[in-house]
Formats: C-alpha cells, sequence, structure tokens
C-alpha cells in the first residue's frame, strides 16, 4: 500500500503506506519528515536516535524530520509521513497544541496508547485519508487532507494528555513546558542559557527552574540534552569534525562543547564519532 499526495505548486507532500516505506531506514538515517508509525495487532522494533523501542500493538509514535530511525521490524503497520510545506507543525500549533508533546519536546519519545474506542475512531479517520486520496486534481483535496491531518494531530496530542503522568496537571505549565520547547528548538544554535528562554517567556530564570520542577528535569538539561543530540547526530552523519560541530551549534570555544559532550554521553565527541561509524 502506496498512497501519496503532492502539489508541485508548493512541494507540499503526504505519504500513506505500511512497512514497506520503513525498508529505506534498515540503516539508521535522518527521517527529514514528520513522521507517525501506527501498529495494528503486532509489535514494532524500532531505533530512535541511537535507542531500541519497542511499540506495542495498538500505539502510535510520532517523530520529527531531525530524528534518526532505524527500522527492525513491524507488520501490518500504517505509516503517515509528511514535509512542513504539507503541514507546518509550528505555523499551525494555535489549531492542534501539539509542539512539546507531539513534536519538538525533549522529555520522550511520544507514544500513543490507543483503546479499542480509539482504535476504532483512528481507523476510520484512517479510511477516510485513503478515500480523499482517491480524488487526485480535486480542487480542494489538499484542503481536505490538511484537515485531515489536523485532526490526527489533535486526536493523538488529546490522548497524550490525558495518559501522561509526568505532564505538569496545570494548563498553564503545560503551555510553557510547550513554549518553552518550541523556543529550545527553534534558538539552541544560538542561544545556550535559561535567561535567554526565560525572558522570551516573560519569566525570571528561578520563575522558570521551579514551574519545571514536576517533570524532574531542569531547563538547563533540556537545553543541553538538545544541543548534545544535535552534536550525536552531525557526528554520526556527516564528516564534519568536532571543532566544526561545536561553532555550528554555537559554541566559540570547541572544548566547552566537549566538556559537555563527555558529562552527558561518558565519551568525548572523537571517541563517540568513532564508535558510532564502527557500529554502523
Amino acid at each position: 500500500m502506496l498512497k501519496t499526495f503532492t502539489d508541485f505548486t508548493t512541494n507540499a507532500s503526504l505519504i500513506i503506506s505500511n512497512e514497506t516505506l520503513l525498508e529505506s531506514y534498515k540503516n539508521a538515517k535522518e527521517i527529514g519528515l514528520f513522521t507517525f508509525i501506527w501498529t495494528q495487532d503486532k509489535e514494532a522494533q524500532l531505533i530512535i536516535d541511537g535507542m531500541p523501542i519497542t511499540v506495542k500493538p495498538h500505539h502510535i509514535v510520532s517523530l520529527t524530520p531531525i530524528q534518526t530511525l532505524q527500522f527492525t521490524k513491524g507488520e501490518s503497520l500504517f505509516v503517515y509521513q509528511f514535509n512542513r510545506e504539507f503541514y507546518c507543525i509550528k505555523d499551525h500549533d494555535e489549531e492542534v497544541s501539539c509542539v512539546g508533546l507531539l513534536f519538538f519536546g525533549n522529555q520522550q519519545i511520544p507514544i500513543i496508547a490507543l483503546d479499542p474506542i480509539e482504535q476504532q475512531k483512528f481507523f476510520q479517520l484512517h479510511q477516510i485519508f485513503l478515500d480523499e486520496l482517491k480524488h487526485a486534481g480535486d480542487t480542494i483535496q489538499a484542503e481536505m487532507l490538511h484537515m485531515l491531518m489536523a485532526r490526527f494531530i489533535m486526536k493523538t496530542t488529546r490522548l497524550l494528555k490525558a495518559s501522561d503522568a509526568n505532564l505538569p496537571p496545570q494548563e498553564g505549565k503545560l503551555d510553557l513546558l510547550r513554549n518553552f520547547n518550541l523556543l529550545v528548538e527553534t534558538h539552541f544554535k544560538e542561544e545556550h542559557s535559561v535567561s535567554f528562554y526565560a525572558e522570551k517567556l516573560f519569566k525570571s530564570p528561578k520563575t522558570l527552574s521551579n514551574s519545571f520542577g514536576k517533570i524532574n528535569k531542569s531547563p538547563l538539561k533540556i537545553i543541553h540534552e538538545r544541543i548534545i543530540l544535535e552534536a550525536k547526530r552531525m557526528l554520526m552523519y556527516s564528516d564534519k569534525t568536532a571543532k566544526e560541530i561545536a561553532y555550528e551549534i554555537g559554541f566559540d570555544d570547541a572544548s566547552h562543547l566537549s566538556r559537555m559532550f563527555k558529562k552527558v554521553t561518558g565519551l568525548p565527541p572523537s571517541e563517540f564519532k568513532i564508535r558510532s561509524k564502527k557500529s554502523t
């Protein structure tokens, strides 16, 4: 099964398929597209950003374009992939409230469980997707598919909010977490201090740190984790040196990144690069 929509005017692209779409990820590589992987009656085994993940039956995992994926095992999957031109998460976050939860969050890889009622609802939505993809050339097809994707994202976001015990219970704190994650995603290559993000959120650094108490992770740790994640990807999937990567991620002195990298991973960047090349 492979269904596609392409708007050549805007370069918008949507792909709906099964596990065959993931065959190109047998070796780890950057995804490059927003991706949902939805298991049916069988589990799937993935390696996401170097971490082995087992996705149980009737679960949906959401991935961002900048994450790396290796597909290990899975059958009867539903896979959705789309680019920013089809649906820009940042531009439409006011509609779906998914930033920092489904996408661009730093707490954990979002995996959404579907109970039998939700399984039926999502399957109905899937069938509508497939039916709409038959109407090639229809002047309103793009708008319809856009609306369906918004619906899909809203439903998964709602379920994730309801199920994640680690999220702050107050909506205000949840919004703060989401907005912080989006700001980090936007500025982490240039801004590494909590004070910058606190000012953007009209908070003091202390107030911002206190607001993150319920997730047991400080704002500074989230910033550092995002920096290290980017450094890992560049070390694994580019030929750039550790020094070049440090400058690209906003460090005037490469030794600062090296110390941070070793503190988080236990290895200096050069050693990490050597080991990652041997394992691929």
